[in-house]
């Protein structure tokens, strides 16, 4: 049994050089492990654990030519009519999501009843269920003013419609 147990740990011990990482060179932001090439670049030797290099993604070519030579390309302009059919529909698409929060707005308060809102059965027996739900309306009503307030600021923020005086 003893010379079995020898011949593990001998076996483990020849094997054990082969486990361990060979040397890394570090090389600005390259790594190797052939030491003449380290030796000739200048690099310096990593020390202090293990070092893993994952490679990483190279981008995808560009599809069109003109992204392809390096080129950029030039922003296309539109025309004014255009551009002003896009603010027209920009300013209808906000005017009805302000009309929709309004509307969210005053159902939630109506709900709300000044922080007194109606009491179901259960909450009736579960003052603490009511408590929530009172403070739930009233976060969601604050919320629902907040995304008013940041609509109306796009609107403010496009120009005035084609139908308004300037």
């Amino acid at each position: 049994m003893m010379p079995l147990i020898l011949l593990a740990v001998a076996v483990a011990g020849a094997a054990a050089p082969a486990w361990a990482q060979s040397r890394i060179y570090r090389c600005g932001n390259e790594y190797t492990n052939d030491a003449a090439r380290a030796k000739e670049r200048g690099c310096k030797l990593v020390e202090g654990g293990n070092v893993t290099v994952v490679p990483g993604m190279r981008p995808a070519p560009a599809a069109s030519g003109a992204a392809a030579s390096g080129t950029p390309t030039a922003p296309q302009r539109v025309n004014d009519s255009e551009q002003r059919a896009r603010d027209s529909d920009a300013r209808a698409i906000l005017e009805a999501e302000l009309r929709k929060a309004e509307a969210r707005r005053a159902e939630l308060l109506k709900e709300y009843n000044d922080g007194f809102p109606q009491r179901s059965a259960l909450e009736m027996r579960n003052a603490q269920a009511y408590q929530e739900r009172t403070a739930a309306l009233k976060a969601e009503i604050e919320r629902v003013e907040s995304d008013i307030a940041s609509i109306r600021r796009e609107l403010g923020r496009l120009p005035p419609s084609a139908g308004g005086s300037k």
